[in-house]
């Protein structure tokens, strides 16, 4: 469903909203205030506002029309007279196409978990293609595999080999007496197709196809064979053209790429194996835990929403990070995502969102990537988090899992800098923060432990050469107040307060009123000299998100996590 002003707000200025079919009334109300133009509806220059109810109830009733007519292909209504009686189309036109459409391949949600849970929890291992010789992806793989500290039994095969670093090897999978949950692929793209018709007459759950030169080479047939191997025999197929993946909570690591075995929260996926190890360095740099890593490719069977159906029930995971250049399957995304958004924040990335991005994904892994505001509208319909960047999707990863869930909208930022507090307040205004209007009574409150020449309000500013008692009385007050729900700290480096004092004190506090029962969202911003570094880490480790030389990381951090709770209905 696509809705705008129509006339040039549409064809020259793109301002224009969308929502998948069929619409709730919610969904049609915010596809009206989506559009930059949504004054004009409110009413301008002493012209009535339209009808609200009215023109959301027409985009509803088409959005169902669409929905229970599959052979409507177009249905264009235009102009619509909305005013304040009410909202009616002048010309309709339908476009219609009795042509049965081929409904793309779909397991159900049962068989997805099953299947997932033998690929990403296996107990046995089979690595086609293992070898003794190093440089070898098939000797990586099984380094990783052996290194990275797997329980599981580990299957060399190989068609001459007898024995592959310690480990009795086999000419084929078919050959191995034991059951198999998942093989890892690490063989030429030419030997794939007969080697999976072989994992399929073993019965594996799942092939992890690590070798490149399919669909993204031109390769189409090739990747359509191993399709129709993989749906002939019940394999789900992961690639091809990836690095593999990682199960922290198996020290499984079946992949070419550096072992990982960090154990954390945090679930990430990406269809470029690039983007993979930077997310693999990101997470070893800044000690983030990860549940698991995953390279997706070129995604001929398994996709984003086959993960977030795993990790969905995943008790190892609580929070779902994606990257991907296009998704095969829209819809089934957006369904997906909509449920499981409500009970785990799911953040994604989503490259080639500009016409030179989208045409470098097309020659990198044959991806389609799409109308970017389609993409960021069903985003926000879903649930989901949009990360505009790597370092956000990183970041937001790190960052969102740390903080408990607010309890209302209100912010305050306390900071001992008035710059950090200016443009900490514009970052609150562009990241959808409330910045909470200072009762008298918190006003007078604050203003017993900051100086004369300091400012109460919102940002509370209590200038930079107090002394630490003066921000720990300044961080309890905001914290013991019941209508304050999250607090965003500012600090400035001076030697009256240097950077750990500062850390510890806010350690301390936010332990002391843990203790209360009381745990409220706390996000930090420290400026000065390369102490805030240690200053800030430390503050990670202890709960608190902080970001040492930026006053905008650490509010879009916490506009990330609202995003998510307020799409939960966590947030009255």
């Amino acid at each position: 469903m696509a809705f705008g002003l129509g006339g040039v707000l549409v064809e020259v200025l793109k301002d224009i909203t969308f929502r998948l079919a069929p619409a709730s009334t919610q969904d049609a109300l915010s596809m009206l205030d989506g559009i930059a133009a949504a004054e004009v509806l409110k009413g301008v220059r002493g012209a009535d506002p339209v009808n609200r109810d009215a023109l959301a109830s027409l985009i509803c009733k088409v959005s169902q029309l669409i929905s229970d007519f599959p052979e409507i292909a177009e249905l264009d209504l235009n102009p619509v007279f909305a005013s304040k009686a009410g909202a009616i189309a002048a010309d309709v036109r339908i476009v219609v196409d009795f042509a049965p459409v081929v409904a793309r391949y779909r397991p159900a949600q049962e068989l997805i978990i099953g299947q997932m849970n033998r690929i990403m929890k296996p107990s046995a291992v089979a690595v086609i293609g293992a070898s003794n010789e190093d440089g070898k992806i098939g000797n990586s793989v099984m380094k990783n595999l052996i290194n990275g500290g797997y329980e599981g039994t580990i299957y060399p095969i190989h068609p001459k080999e007898s024995e592959i670093m310690g480990r009795k090897a086999y000419a084929s999978v078919k050959d191995v007496a034991g059951a198999i949950d998942v093989a890892v692929f690490a063989i030429p793209a030419k030997f794939v197709a007969q080697a999976l018709v072989e994992v399929g007459q073993k019965e594996i759950a799942g092939a992890v196809l690590i070798p490149s030169g399919f669909a993204e080479t031109g390769n189409v047939a090739g990747q359509e064979e191993i399709v129709e191997i993989g749906r002939k025999y019940g394999v789900r197929l992961m690639g091809p053209n990836i690095y593999g993946f990682y199960y922290t909570p198996m020290n499984l690591c079946a992949t070419f790429c550096t072992a990982y075995k960090v154990r954390g929260k945090a679930a990430l996926s990406s269809q470029s194996g690039g983007i993979g190890m930077a997310i693999i360095g990101f997470s070893r740099s800044a000690k983030m835990g990860v549940s698991a890593i995953v390279g997706l490719g070129n995604k001929c069977d398994i996709d984003e929403d086959d993960l977030l159906t795993f990790f969905e029930q995943d008790e190892n995971t609580q929070i779902i990070a994606q990257h991907f250049e296009d998704l095969k399957d829209g819809r089934s995304f957006a369904e997906v995502a909509k449920r499981v958004s409500r009970k785990k924040p799911i953040v994604v990335l989503k490259a080639g969102r500009t016409s030179m991005g989208a045409r470098a994904a097309s020659s990198h892994t044959g991806a389609l990537a799409g109308n970017d505001r389609i993409y960021q509208d069903i985003f926000q319909q879903s649930g989901v988090i949009r990360a505009r960047s790597l370092r956000d999707l990183l970041e937001f990863a790190r960052g969102i899992p740390v903080l408990p869930t607010p309890k209302g909208e209100n912010v305050v930022i306390i900071t001992g800098a008035g710059g950090s507090g200016v443009l900490l307040s514009d970052a609150c205004v562009d990241n959808g923060l409330s910045l909470m209007t200072m009762p008298p009574d918190l006003d007078a409150a604050f203003r017993k432990f900051i100086p004369p020449f300091g400012a109460a309000g919102n940002p509370v500013d209590i200038t930079g050469g107090e002394p630490p008692a003066t921000y720990k009385n300044a961080i309890r007050l905001g914290l013991e107040d019941p209508r304050i729900h999250a607090i965003i700290l500012g600090y400035w480096h001076t030697i009256v307060t240097p950077p750990m004092v500062f850390a510890r004190l806010v350690a301390e506090v936010r332990e002391e009123m843990k203790g209360k029962g009381i745990d409220k969202p706390i996000v930090a911003s420290l400026a000065g000299d390369v102490e805030v570094e240690a200053a800030s880490e430390y503050l990670f480790d202890h709960g608190v998100p902080s970001y040492p030389y930026s006053t905008e990381m650490p509010v879009v951090v916490l506009g990330a996590k609202y995003q998510w709770a307020r799409g939960a209905g966590l947030i009255g």
